[in-house]
This record gives C-alpha cells, sequence and structure tokens, in this order.
C-alpha cells in the first residue's frame, strides 16, 4: 500500500525522486528498534535485507532503542536470533545510557541502585561498576500495611533507575518512593517515558512512562530522562563513530521519542509507519512533530534502491 501526503512544505514522502538525494546525504542510519526492526519476536518483512544492502553500500547502522528490559549483550542475542549480525558496540539501549549516566557524573561506587525495571538495566549497571537492587527480584515482593509495620529501604541508595517492568508492584513502588523522598540526594532517573510500545507483534501494551508517572506522582518530582528524545545517547554515539550529525538519518517509528530525538540533534529524520505512529496521527493538524520524510516501512528502501 502506498501512502500519500497530505502536508504540504515540511515532510516528504519517500520516493524515487527524492531518495537518492537522502542516500547519498546520509554515512550512518540510527535505527529503533521496536515497531521498526522487530515487533515482540517478530522481524518485519524485509528488514534483514535492507540492512544487508546498507551495509553493502557503506553505511553505518546503529540501533538506538529505548527498551530497557534488555542489555546491549541481550539485544545482540535477540537481533542474532532473529537472523542479524549486529555488534553490541552498534546498539545504544536506554539501559546502558542509565548506568553511562550515573558514570559521567562521578556517581560514587559505594552508593547503591534501585532499579524499577529489567535485567538490563541490572547488567548494564554491573558491568559500569555498580550495585544494583531491585528488579526482577522484588518481582513478587509485598508491602504490608500492618499496624505499627515500617518499611525499612536501604540508606545507601543513590539513585533509583525506572524503565519498563512487566513486574511493576507496590513493594518496588514504596521502595522507590522512599529511596527518592528520604535519601539525601538521591537521583530519579528514567530509562524513557513512552506511552506504549510493542512488545507483542500483535498490539501495543503500557510503556515505561506508565511506571515513571508511577512514581512522578509519589514523590511529586521529575525524573532525569537518558533515552530518547533526550540527547544523552547521542553524546556517546558521536564520540565512537565521528559522525556529524547532519550526516544521520534516524529512523523510528514515534514522534515523540525517535523523531524528535533525531530532530534535537540535527539529524534528518524518517518515520516509518510499521509501529506506533499511524498515517492519520502523522496528518493530524494538532501533530506539531513533523520527520523530514516517511515511509510505510523500512524495506521500501530495497525497492528505492533498485529504482
Amino acid at each position: 500500500m502506498e501512502v500519500e501526503s497530505s502536508t504540504a512544505g515540511a515532510m516528504q514522502l519517500l520516493s524515487p525522486r527524492n531518495f537518492p538525494g537522502v542516500f547519498d546525504s546520509v554515512d550512518a542510519f540510527l535505527f529503533d528498534c521496536d515497531g521498526v526492526i522487530w515487533k515482540g519476536d517478530t522481524l518485519i518483512d524485509g528488514v534483514s535485507r535492507t540492512l544487508d544492502l546498507l551495509r553493502s553500500k557503506g553505511k553505518k547502522l546503529v540501533f538506538v532503542t529505548n527498551n530497557s528490559t534488555k542489555s546491549r549483550r541481550q539485544n545482540a542475542k535477540k537481533f542474532h536470533s532473529l537472523g542479524i549480525s549486529v555488534s553490541e558496540d552498534e546498539i545504544f539501549s536506554s539501559s546502558f545510557a542509565a548506568a553511562m549516566y550515573l558514570k559521567v557524573n562521578d556517581f560514587p561506587q559505594d552508593k547503591k541502585v534501585y532499579v524499577i525495571g529489567g535485567e538490563g538495566i541490572i547488567e548494564e549497571l554491573q558491568l559500569a561498576g555498580y550495585t544494583g537492587l531491585g528488579g526482577p527480584e522484588d518481582g513478587k515482593k509485598t508491602a504490608e500495611w500492618t499496624s505499627n509495620c515500617l518499611f525499612e529501604h536501604d540508606k545507601s541508595v543513590g539513585a533509583v533507575v525506572v524503565g519498563l517492568d512487566p513486574f511493576i508492584n507496590y513493594y518496588k513502588l514504596q521502595y522507590g518512593t522512599l529511596c527518592i523522598r528520604e535519601n539525601p540526594g538521591c537521583l530519579f532517573i528514567a530509562t524513557n517515558r513512552d506511552a506504549v510500545g510493542h512488545m507483542t507483534d500483535l498490539q501495543e501494551w503500557p510503556g515505561a512512562g506508565c511506571m515513571v508517572a508511577a512514581i512522578c506522582g509519589s514523590t511529586q518530582k521529575e525524573p532525569i530522562v537518558v533515552g530518547k528524545p533526550s540527547t544523552f545517547m547521542m553524546e556517546f554515539l558521536l564520540k565512537k563513530f565521528q559522525i556529524d550529525c547532519s550526516r544521520m538519518c534516524m529512523v523510528g517509528d514515534r514522534l515523540d521519542t525517535d523523531i524528535l530525538f533525531g530532530q534535537n540533534a540535527g539529524c534528518k529524520t524518517l518515520l516509518v509507519l510499521s509501529g506506533v505512529t499511524t498515517l492519520s496521527a502523522l496528518q493530524d493538524p494538532t501533530n506539531n512533530i513533523q520527520p523530514d520524510y516517511y515511509s510505510n516501512k523500512v524495506s521500501d528502501f530495497l525497492d528505492l534502491l533498485e529504482a
């Protein structure tokens, strides 16, 4: 199905007419994963061939994901299981960004980090030399509302990191809330604030923004956000690959994270309609985030390159 633009000016449908100019002006393509490369555990049609073709044309590929449930190692394993060869160095996840935020800001090694989120955050914290508490281990714990019951928490926790957590519970909310409210100087870090995401191939599920909002509500504080659209990950990416932002193109399925991330960093932006954002949402008059280009899916590159 071909999509047609009803919006004049800013954004263009990727086409045989404009694609050569876009392709030649880009040295590195930055791809979101959920809704762009895969949905749940299902690879989106044509993605593997598209990535292989881009590599063969000398393009650098980088994968920038807000999904914090996996570490870079775990994400690389998922790519490999789907038949795509990707190195850990090409993956920038929000779990990694959370650990790196602590590192570049000289977070003390003797301070602990309480995690409302998945194993990916715990693993990246360990790799950075930090001790993570909570995470999956607290998934089945309960908070007791008995008389004269005092909920104890570790006073050495200096940061609370909140990400996507399918096992969110009241125990974790209380623990994180107490750390932020009662431990002097405790940081509140959000991996991202995505409202929903394609956790399975058939439908969207509540995203990390749901968990982050709960802690915002109980602490009356706003978090430091390290994932998209914050440009924190871009700073690491630029140091590693030494490619000018103007020679990069961010490819994503979300306007408020992927496209805004690219725009904030000064990259070209391409929205694909294979994930969260629909054509009607893109063209809605109230939408004020417009990509440079849009297309149905990543594999449209194949037809355009052949054309």
